[in-house]
């Protein structure tokens, strides 16, 4: 089945919208989630492509005019799909091993969960633990990043941090004074910061974009 770029972009969108905020939209909630995304188009334009997707039967909508996928093995949009490299492990708790050139394989994503971030530069670790679960990245989950290199101020992102060829997922902050602060941002209360100086060896391997639940994606 063909669809239009706009039609793939709108259906993608709705997929991303249920995954993340484990809800349905309404015609009027894309809109402004797409607005949200830098996509700007009228909300008549959105529903017209809508209609044309539920004449497709791609999506339903109920009494209150949310919308709710229909799987349909007629349409496949494998044009939209890219594959970002898994680097090891990178601990949401104490730093475990890390090593930029070992690959552990392979995840397929949609580029419509990353329109603004050039493929190329993403990439993606296994999170271990619960350190910053209150920015959802839990236990088991694929941590998205962007590769950092070195132009963007880090004050206050969340990035993952090399430290002696040992990686982990923190907070950055500057504390001051030459200091630097890795902070957690969870619920569990015996998590602890770390602390380096601005002379000591470490990479800031990537900036982080998304977090993608394990059951949502596949090796």
């Amino acid at each position: 089945m063909k669809l239009t770029s706009k039609q793939r972009n709108v259906l993608e969108s709705a997929r991303e919208f249920i995954e993340k905020k484990e809800e349905n939209p309404t015609s009027y909630k894309l809109h402004k989630y797409l607005e949200n995304e830098g996509v700007k188009d009228s909300l008549k334009s959105m529903m017209q492509v809508i209609e044309a997707l539920e004449k497709k039967d791609l999506i339903k909508r109920d009494g209150s005019k949310k919308i709710y996928l229909v799987e349909n093995d007629n349409y496949a949009n494998m044009g939209s799909i890219f594959s970002i490299p898994v680097y090891g492990l990178a601990s949401c708790g104490e730093a475990l091993a890390y090593a930029q050139d070992n690959v552990d394989g392979y995840l397929q994503i949609s580029k419509n969960l990353f329109r603004k971030s050039k493929p190329a530069k993403l990439f993606a670790v296994k999170a271990l633990g619960d350190s910053m679960d209150k920015d959802n990245i839990g236990d088991g989950d694929y941590a998205i990043f962007e590769k950092y290199e070195g132009q963007a101020d880090l004050e206050g992102k969340i990035v993952v941090a090399v430290i002696n060829g040992m990686a982990t997922i923190k907070k950055y902050k500057k504390v001051g004074r030459g200091v630097i602060g890795l902070f957690p941002n969870s619920h569990n209360k015996t998590h602890q910061p770390i602390f380096i100086s601005t002379a000591d060896s470490i990479l800031i391997a990537g900036v982080f974009k998304k977090s993608l639940p394990v059951k949502y994606v596949s090796l």
